[in-house]
């Protein structure tokens, strides 16, 4: 339970889908209620595919690489930790930034579930670097599923968020979505240090 719960706490700050809101609404403002919604599924069902995929096969690639798991845990912990100080800095209520170009692109699209809602917004770099690091060749099957239910609720709870994105953001404002940012910033700041000073440790210990 332990392991679960880890999995859903680090995920589910990295990922912060109250930050997509204002963009996923963006971006569907004309579309029906019932596509807003189908988008949204799709979003997050894709989040789960990236994050459990990377999460099977992230340390191969690594391997490949020759990057050390430990390499991308301080690499994944920069910017982790960079993504926390944007929120806690963030002016706009808590949205995650997209530039101009791409707003006008993806308004252009009929779906834009995958890019950039599914991949970049949700399963980010963070989101993928925790995804990874979370892999270890001594986990049992049942750490397995713990770990794979985690995302799940994570990407769950991310369409419940998308799903009543509008009541959402009637409800808590742009003065309360930027002190809920602000709240999840501060914690995936101190996810990104963790990150990197555990790893630290673990190389000093090599």
């Amino acid at each position: 339970m332990e392991l679960f719960l880890a999995t859903f706490s680090a995920l589910f700050s990295v990922v912060n889908p109250f930050g997509a809101m204002p963009v996923f609404l963006t971006l569907t403002h004309d579309d029906t209620p019932e596509r807003r919604n189908q988008q949204a599924r799709n979003a997050c069902l894709y989040m789960l595919g990236i994050l459990v995929v990377f999460f099977f096969i992230g340390q191969y690639v690594l391997n490949f690489f020759g990057v050390r798991i430990h390499d991308l845990r301080i690499a994944g912990g920069l910017m982790i930790m960079k993504a926390g100080f944007d929120l806690l800095n963030s002016k706009t209520g808590g949205g995650r930034k997209i530039s101009k170009t791409s707003v006008a692109d993806s308004l252009q699209r009929n779906d834009i579930s995958f890019a950039p809602l599914a991949m970049p917004m949700l399963s980010g770099p963070g989101a993928i670097a925790v995804s990874i690091s979370m892999f270890k060749p001594n986990l049992h099957t049942l750490d397995f599923i713990l770990i794979i239910s985690g995302i799940a609720l994570v990407a769950l709870l991310s369409y419940a968020i998308l799903y009543f994105s509008s009541s959402l953001m009637r409800f808590m404002g742009r003065a309360g979505l930027e002190a809920l940012s602000k709240i999840m910033g501060f914690i995936v700041l101190a996810i990104g240090v963790n990150f990197i000073v555990s790893s630290i440790i673990e190389l000093l210990k090599m």
